[in-house]
């Protein structure tokens, strides 16, 4: 895979994965000239992401095929549309239909679910962030997924930032320095374009981080309460990150308290992927797409 572009790569790593020597049943069984035309079809609504790597499977496979989406990344979109219509060599397209249809239901069922945090927060200054609990080697792809639902990403690995756990701050404490000792040091060895986020369980720990010039402050596992009076402790000084026990029942609420960010794990570790279907539609009895009178989607 060395030189391919990660979503190339991603995607040929599944499709070896898949069919390491071959479909036998689409060798055995389907003629060699055999076409096919199929449907990307919504079997419940949510909001689309994956065009590209969903393209990419059958492309991989054979560049015969041709696939045109009708919804771009990060629509909205109802039970029974056509998101994209597919077109080519058949055994290509069944070879290829599994990995594309794992792809793009995984990434819409991520987007799906960021869109109903986005929309529970809406009228406040929350800004919904994923963290780093993304499945191993998707990071990339659930990442795409996130921002396709309208929320943002949060650091991409560890070398992006910054960010103080209770963990590191119990190791430096243990060795006898005090929190703001060591977060200050910390700092003047860390490039001025580096940002800094320090993590807090409890409101009397805040004064000795805010004193070391820190760029966020984490609440994590915070009461409503005791959001809105950390807010108020930090008075603009740092921004506020919430984090803990964020779900769609609670996360309005947070969101009220005036905290500038809401990280939330559930949008990439707990997702369920969004049921959509490939159909098989030959085109002499197909009928009208329920988007056909839409401008296709150009996808990379």
């Amino acid at each position: 895979m060395t030189g391919l572009r990660p979503i190339e790569a991603l995607v040929t790593a599944a499709l070896d994965e898949d069919a390491p020597w071959g479909d036998l049943t689409s060798e055995a069984l389907v003629p060699v000239d055999a076409t096919l035309d199929a449907r990307l079809v919504a079997r419940e609504p949510g909001v689309l992401s994956g065009a590209a790597v969903f393209t990419a499977a059958f492309r991989l496979v054979d560049p015969q095929i041709r696939v045109q989406f009708l919804a771009a990344d990060g629509e909205h979109f109802e039970t029974g549309d056509v998101l994209a219509e597919v077109s080519g060599p058949a055994r290509g397209i069944l070879r290829a239909e599994r990995i594309g249809l794992n792809f793009v239901q995984r990434m819409s069922g991520i987007a799906t679910q960021t869109a109903g945090f986005v929309a529970a927060a809406t009228g406040t200054r929350a800004r919904i962030v994923d963290t780093r609990k993304t499945t191993p080697g998707l990071r990339l792809l659930e990442r795409q997924a996130v921002r396709d639902g309208g929320g943002h990403n949060h650091r991409t690995t560890l070398s992006d930032a910054v960010m103080v756990k209770d963990n590191h701050l119990a190791a430096v404490v243990g060795a006898g320095l005090t929190v703001t000792e060591a977060l200050v040091q910390m700092r003047a060895r860390l490039p001025h374009t580096v940002h800094v986020e320090v993590e807090v369980d409890r409101l009397d720990q805040i004064p000795a981080v805010l004193a070391a010039g820190v760029d966020t402050v984490m609440l994590d596992n915070f009461t409503l309460e005791e959001l809105r009076q950390g807010v108020a402790l930090i008075g603009g000084a740092a921004l506020v990150e919430a984090s803990g026990g964020v779900s769609l029942d609670t996360v309005a609420g947070i969101a009220a308290t005036g905290v500038d960010v809401i990280s939330v794990g559930a949008l990439t570790h707990s997702v369920r992927s969004l049921d959509l279907g490939l159909d098989v539609a030959p085109t002499s009895a197909a009928g009208p797409s329920p988007r056909a009178s839409r401008e296709p989607v150009t996808t990379p």
